[in-house]
């Protein structure tokens, strides 16, 4: 029986305040996010709640493990796409790993960003006999040696086919390191295929470009809540009412937008960013000269909300944030 929403959210609250907050800065320095903090969300059931929880407490949630540690939070979230598709297909590929990824005795990574650059496709496959053949490379796969199988989305045709790829390096498979400024302890990487092979029996779906950019517009709430996290930590240190009431007004304005409603989504994802960027400024003029020391938080959640302006981000979304801030 899966946990209520009332109960995953007060066990996202302990897990948060106890475990990930005071270990964020430790987690940060390591280059490699403890073991023990993701297993933790996978023992209090986080892995599947994209399978069994609504949209409205699944952001909920995210808000409150990012304000524990970002860093935990950027690769567990990786995981929830993944283990959705996965659950949702109507291949094998659901009977192999869907229990796996719903419990999170298997984690998933995602490999789909570079379908939102234009140009040539970055990574393509073709079918061959055994199934499908993929090349080209994907940057910004996040979790690696934390992941047991990357989601992957790839180029063919007008079409994309998505894939649940073994997370391990091999001859046609290499992952090379992406060094960050903030979250270096994610362990992100960039893919390269080279002819690497991928039964059809792994494909989760396979769907039209188009109609996928129409489905990933309305999913852009949900990196809305790393940015709020953010801001929640450092509205919290800072224990001041009114940028307490400017967080709760910010999240409101993303709740209330209809998802389908891309302009002004957009402007509520920035305005989030920026609030983010707005609590960690005030939260280092108040700790002062300590908040450039490592053992600060001020320093860490200042470069967490140079993170979150970007992460997630459209061209509609870094728009409204330049308008705002050249204005």
């Amino acid at each position: 029986m899966n946990p209520t929403p009332e109960a995953l959210i007060e066990s996202a609250r302990q897990i948060s305040d106890d475990v990930l907050f005071p270990n964020a800065l430790a987690a940060d320095r390591a280059g490699v996010v403890p073991e023990m903090q993701l297993q933790c969300l996978a023992d209090a059931g986080f892995y599947g709640i994209s399978i069994y929880c609504d949209s409205a407490t699944v952001a909920k949630i995210i808000e409150i493990i990012a304000s524990g540690c970002l860093t935990t939070t950027f690769v567990w979230t990786q995981h929830l796409g993944a283990a959705a598709a996965t659950n949702a297909s109507a291949g094998p590929v659901k009977d192999e790993l869907g229990a796996e990824l719903a419990s999170g005795r298997r984690r998933a990574g995602v490999a789909f960003a570079h379908l939102l650059r234009p140009g040539t496709p970055m990574s393509t496959v073709e079918p061959d006999d055994s199934g499908w053949v993929l090349n080209g490379t994907a940057p910004w796969v996040t979790g690696w040696g934390h992941i047991d199988v990357v989601h992957a989305g790839a180029r063919h045709g007008d079409d994309i086919v998505w894939m649940l790829l073994d997370a391990v390096d091999s001859a046609t498979l290499e992952s090379t390191p992406v060094p960050f400024a903030v979250v270096d302890s994610t362990q992100t990487k960039v893919l390269t295929y080279r002819d690497h092979k991928v039964p059809t029996s792994r494909v989760t779906r396979i769907e039209k470009y188009a109609d996928w950019r129409s489905r990933y517009r309305l999913g852009l709430r949900a990196n809305g809540s790393l940015a709020l996290g953010v801001a929640n930590r450092c509205c919290r240190l800072l224990d001041d009412s009114s940028m307490s009431a400017q967080l709760n007004h910010t999240r409101d304005t993303l709740n209330m937008i209809d998802p389908a409603d891309e302009e002004a989504m957009s402007i509520a994802r920035a305005d989030a960013s920026l609030f983010a960027v707005q609590a960690a400024t005030a939260l280092v003029a108040r700790t002062g000269g300590r908040a450039v020391m490592m053992s600060e938080h001020a320093q860490r959640l200042m470069r967490e909300a140079m993170f979150v302006m970007v992460q997630g981000q459209t061209p509609s979304i870094k728009a409204s944030m330049l308008n705002k801030l050249t204005a």
